[in-house]
């Protein structure tokens, strides 16, 4: 299998992830009381599921999709992950690890932006027809 098809799984299979964990995470924030974190969570969650599922749909077309999903894949578990411990343990990951996720996250979307900048060469196929 090729490396562009596992990224687009990857993509994939975190969209719906992340699709799922949004909505629950919505729930359990509004009948656990304190709705700051797990809304918190709940909110990066659904915002980066649709887009994550865009970068796989668009990988052949945007240049920057792999580096892109990837920045935001690991932005949201973090930045997410450690809002839901924050709420479950009572503390984070460890020191800055939500603003280091975000500092992923929006990272991830400026590597979206620089792709705008950039062709992907023409794929065998497309070149031969």
């Amino acid at each position: 299998m090729k490396a562009d098809a596992n990224w687009q799984r990857l993509f994939i299979l975190f969209s719906g992830l992340f699709g799922l964990a949004g909505v629950a995470l919505a729930a359990a924030a509004s009948h656990m009381g304190d709705e700051r974190l797990l809304g918190g969570a709940s909110t990066m969650c659904l915002a980066h599921a649709p887009a994550l599922l865009a970068l796989a749909l668009a990988y052949d077309k945007l240049k920057t999709a792999a580096p892109a999903g990837v920045l935001l894949l690991a932005g949201t578990l973090l930045f997410a992950g450690d809002l839901v411990n924050r709420h479950v343990v009572g503390t984070g990951f460890f020191p800055m690890s939500a603003p280091t996720g975000g500092f992923l996250m929006m990272g991830g979307w400026l590597v979206v932006a620089i792709g705008a900048f950039f062709k992907r060469p023409l794929s065998i196929s497309a070149k031969t027809q």
